[in-house]
């Protein structure tokens, strides 16, 4: 009896969340240009930022800058599209949407996690981008399939981490102008104290230790991984993963208690 119950019950939530995810991906097919304007910053990073660094030598071991560069880059452009995530929320407040959302049957977590499952469908566009843009820059690319899966499970573990955060955020704040202060004043510390950009030896001690507890880190370290042709993780795909999955749920548990704030 009890096994009949179940199987409807997590039929119903996994339905309820897919809805949501659903309903906010259909958004993307009214607003094209957000999705365009967004690849554009990581491109730059690249093309520019990546080009000219390359010409220091030894700064990654002998490696290529633009490879190292790439997968950072990725990151950076994951938790730049999820980090602004909760101002959607704030948004459909505004507007009354997020009202019919409380009131309907679904679950709060089926809502925070469809929403999360919305922001990987972004972070997974801006991937595409990405590969296109560093094959054709010649970094190693790894066309293992598994090392691709691998690529895109981290891209959407990552998106689902900074977007619930980002709507950890949004219940807090509550307001456009607040969250807007509050998110560039948090991005931008999370991607330079990282290993996004240049490797984790040229840092001071302090920075290596706020690098050891910032989740970016990992993801970083994981698409290093799986993204390049030979490359190794220096903390082990195990970590990394591990460490964005419990950041994740830890994060999406804590959305899910606040979520009914941000109708207050």
């Amino acid at each position: 009896m009890t096994g009949t119950k179940v199987g409807p019950g997590v039929a119903g939530y996994c339905i309820q969340t897919f809805a949501v995810a659903a309903a906010e991906t259909l958004k993307l097919r009214h607003d094209p240009m957000d999705l365009a304007s967004r690849a554009v910053q990581p491109i730059l990073w690249l093309v520019l930022f990546g080009q000219v660094m390359a010409h220091v030598h030894g700064l990654t071991g002998g490696k290529p800058y633009i490879d190292f560069l790439a997968p950072g880059v990725l990151a950076q452009s994951v938790l730049f599209v999820s980090i602004f995530y909760g101002l959607s929320a704030i948004w459909e407040r505004d507007l009354g949407v997020l009202h019919r959302y409380m009131v309907s049957p679904a679950p709060r977590s089926a809502l925070v996690i469809g929403k999360a499952m919305a922001s990987s469908i972004r972070g997974l566009s801006q991937a595409l981008v990405i590969y296109a843009c560093a094959a054709l820059l010649g970094v190693k690319l790894s066309v293992q399939p598994m090392h691709i899966m691998g690529v895109l499970m981290i891209t959407i573990i990552a998106s689902a981490l900074f977007s619930s955060f980002s709507l950890i955020i949004a219940c807090l704040v509550k307001t456009r102008e607040r969250f807007m202060g509050v998110g560039q004043f948090l991005t931008m510390p999370i991607f330079f104290a990282s290993n996004a950009i240049y490797p984790v030896q040229l840092m001071p001690g302090w920075l290596r230790a706020i690098v050891g507890i910032n989740p970016l880190s990992y993801e970083v370290d994981a698409l290093r991984a799986l993204m390049l042709d030979g490359g190794t993780s220096e903390l082990g795909l195990g970590l990394d993963l591990g460490v964005l999955l419990a950041a994740s749920a830890l994060c999406i548990a804590i959305a899910t208690r606040l979520f009914p704030r941000l109708t207050e």
